[in-house]
């Protein structure tokens, strides 16, 4: 199985900690976040990884190389300039070869059930499934919504502080939507993602997880890793 490691960002938030570096490469101990990304991607067969990768990204290829010391399979999609989320899957797109291909954000390490995802998306046949998690205020974020295994709204902001799902940035989704994608910047969430949704000729769907997760944009969530990789509370 293949996966795209969105890890292009320029990581603005988490300068102040960590400035000599893309931010998925910020270090746990002596190992790149992204390495436990990627080994949790391993744990659960997906061995062929895409790094879609633009700020300092030579950093990433440097690391991870060809990828034989993981024990997996490497390739790297470089940006000139920023693309957006569905612009940098859609130039890293040339580069996959399967029907259906995992989407991931580098910078956010989150357990879940791959295989459940991928059983889902084949049975019913979506065009598109995405991970949610369940929070206890959705107005930070914006409300996703599935009824029963169908995405029925999508970044759906809400006044007032109420639980609910959110996106949680991973994605199983047909090789054959790279060509509904534009050129040039475009963003999954807040461009491609609603139009698949609102047209209605796209499947889309997703499951509701609620295994470890955290994305380390802030200097807070960074820390907390670091804690939580020396505490024994994530292991890959």
């Amino acid at each position: 199985m293949q996966a795209v490691l969105l890890a292009g960002g320029l990581g603005t938030r988490l300068r102040s900690v960590v400035a000599d570096r893309p931010k998925p490469m910020a270090l746990i101990e002596d190992k790149p976040f992204m390495e436990y990304v990627v080994r949790e991607l391993k744990n659960h067969g997906i061995t062929e990884i895409i790094f879609a990768v633009g700020y300092k990204g030579s950093m990433v290829e440097e690391y991870f190389g060809d990828g034989e010391r993981l024990g997996i399979k490497v390739s790297y999609a470089y940006e000139e300039t920023l693309l957006g989320t569905a612009g940098a899957i859609k130039n890293a797109g040339r580069l996959v070869t399967d029907e259906r291909f995992f989407v991931l954000n580098a910078d956010t390490f989150y357990q879940i059930q791959y295989d459940r995802l991928v059983k889902m998306s084949q049975e019913k046949n979506l065009d598109m499934a995405l991970v949610l998690r369940e929070v206890p205020d959705v107005s930070r974020y914006g409300r996703a919504v599935l009824e029963g295994d169908r995405l029925t709204a999508f970044d759906e902001k809400t006044e007032g502080t109420s639980p609910g799902t959110i996106n949680g940035g991973v994605y199983y989704m047909k090789r054959a939507l790279l060509d509904e994608i534009p050129e040039g910047k475009v963003s999954l969430e807040h461009d491609m993602i609603p139009k698949w949704l609102s047209g209605g000729e796209k499947a889309l769907g997703g499951i509701v997880n609620d295994g470890y997760f955290i994305d380390i944009g802030i200097p807070e969530d960074y820390y907390r890793f670091i804690d939580d990789v020396e505490k024994g509370a994530v292991t890959v």
